[in-house]
Formats: structure tokens, sequence, C-alpha cells
């Protein structure tokens, strides 16, 4: 079995990146402020009590339920968006049109919160939520990342952790706020998940500039919101896409690799290190098959699903 570096890969988001990428810091200003306890003076051994002392009583420690790190083989599951929405729903770009929901061989369900780009939601994700609830599935979620538009830019670009300043740093914060966004509609439909996938691929209408150090940027303050917000975050893309996108950015985050219309061998064989995207590992991998988003776990990986998933 392969170690999985999940906890790291959250840990190391923000100091991680490649040399072409440099972000500003955060702005001190959204440092809080260090408090100190008041002295308290000892008393002098003199005036200590003659008795002896009695022992406390011995503390009570509740200890955690630990996650189940059984592997489990291979296990099979699913995503859904705006496209399984009825007919109709979302934005003019993005209208839905009623595809498929999951099989019933579906053991978890990756959720979409975007309607296609950022700052749209996915106008039906609290009744997937609920139909994920009453299979009792495992739940977690992902979110499109994609570039913001000149509007969303000034609105949001003085809003974050980066300095304002540059360019980077105000594309930074409007990833940031992106995200920031996205988890205001997870929480809103009622969807509980411990972690954030990130999708970094074309989105059409509102696709990527050809500045692939801008598009880091927006990518790496998204990466940090959801860190900062105490979840997980892993990758969702292709090596090549990932590339034309962001250039040689590299999160070292955990993957989910897509494989389009192939099959299940071919997701499973892009679950090979050979097929990394940003330097990270492989925990899920994908492919399209009658109009369905199929999943798999990558061998060694269904032990980490309870890290990255909720169970309802």
């Amino acid at each position: 079995m392969r170690t999985w570096g999940w906890l790291a890969s959250a840990l190391l988001l923000v100091g991680c990146s490649a040399e072409s990428v440099s972000l500003p810091t955060p702005d001190a200003s959204t440092t809080a402020p260090v408090t100190t306890s008041p002295v308290t003076t000892a008393t002098p051994l003199d005036e200590m009590p003659t008795t002896s002392p009695v022992s406390p009583a011995s503390p009570t420690i509740t200890v955690p339920d630990l996650p189940d790190l059984t592997d489990r083989g291979i296990v099979t599951g699913a995503d859904v968006s705006w496209p399984q929405c009825p007919a109709g729903m979302g934005i003019p770009q993005k209208r839905s049109h009623g595809a498929p929901m999951p099989l019933d061989s579906a053991e978890f369900v990756i959720l979409g919160l975007t309607n296609g780009p950022g700052f749209y939601p996915n106008p039906c994700l609290a009744d997937q939520v609920a139909w994920v609830r009453e299979r009792h599935l495992l739940a977690a979620a992902y979110s499109v990342i994609s570039w913001p538009d000149e509007q969303q830019q000034a609105r949001y670009g003085g809003q974050g952790p980066f300095e304002a300043t540059s360019t980077l740093g105000r594309l930074a914060n409007a990833g940031y706020q992106q995200a920031l966004f996205n988890l205001e509609t997870m929480r809103a439909a009622g969807l509980d998940s411990p972690a954030v996938w990130l999708d970094v691929e074309p989105v059409p209408d509102f696709d990527w500039p050809a500045d692939v150090e801008q598009n880091a940027a927006v990518v790496r303050g998204a990466a940090r919101a959801y860190a900062d917000q105490g979840l997980l975050v892993g990758v969702y893309s292709t090596t090549s896409l990932w590339q034309r996108i962001v250039g040689d950015l590299s999160l070292g985050l955990q993957e989910w690799r897509a494989a389009g219309h192939t099959s299940r061998e071919e997701a499973l064989a892009r679950c090979d290190q050979s097929r990394s995207i940003q330097g990270g590992s492989a925990l899920l991998s994908q492919w399209v098959e009658d109009g369905r988003d199929l999943n798999v776990t990558c061998p060694g990986a269904s032990a980490y699903l309870s890290l990255w998933f909720h169970q309802y």
C-alpha cells in the first residue's frame, strides 16, 4: 500500500508553488493581534500551607473515534453537478438538461458546487444532497475554479489575505473569494464535506486567458481559502489541461484524475504516479460512460475515503 500525504497536502498548500508563480504574502493588517495574560505573583515559600495537598482526581479523557483506514480494494463512485439538475435550470450559458444520476453501484458521490463558472451556484445542489443522504452514501464536494471577469476582479481584488497592490495579489484575492462563495453555497445546501476538490479545466464562455502566471494566482487563492477554512484540498484535472491553464504550478495536493470518454481500465491506469498532474498522489480517477461520470478509488486509496468524504 502506498503512503498518502493527505494532511501534508493541506498544510503545505500555501508554501508550495512553482518558481514561475510568486504571490505576495498575506497583508499584515489581516493578522490577529497577540494578547498576553496578566502576570501572577508567586506565593513566598514561608507562606505556603503546611498541610499535605490532596492529590487531584485523575482527569477524564475522551478519545475521539478514529477513522476506519481499512483498505477495501477498488470502490466505485460518481460525481454530479448542474447537468444532473432538472432540465432548464441555471444560467443561460449552462442550462441543465436532466442528465442521469449515479448508478446504484456508486458508494460515494462528489457534488459540484457551481453552475459552471465560479460565483454561480449549482441550482439544485440541495436536492442532490438530499438524494445522497436518502441513500446513506459517502459525499464530498468539488468546485470549478474559473477566471474572474473584470467586474469580479474589481469587487473582490481588495478582499482577502493577499496584497492588493499587485495584479497577482488581486487575482489571488478574487480566487480566494470565489472559494468562500462556494463554501457558502455548500453550507446553504446542507452539504457536509471534509474536503473540496479544485476542478481546473477550460470553462466554455468563461475560459481562461493565455497568461498562466495570472491563472495560477487565481487557483492558488482558491486553494488557500479552502485550507484556511480547515478543509482538505485536492486537484481535479488532467496533466495537459493543468499545464495549459496554470503552467508548471506544483501544489503537491492529492489528485482526482480524469480519463475522459475511455474506460475503467484507463482510469485505473491513470492512478500511476507517472501520470501526476501537479506533484500529488492519486486518490480517485474518473471516466465517462453512457452519459455518466464514473469514478474509482486508486489502488490502496479506499482506506482514506473516510478522511475525504462525509458518511450520510
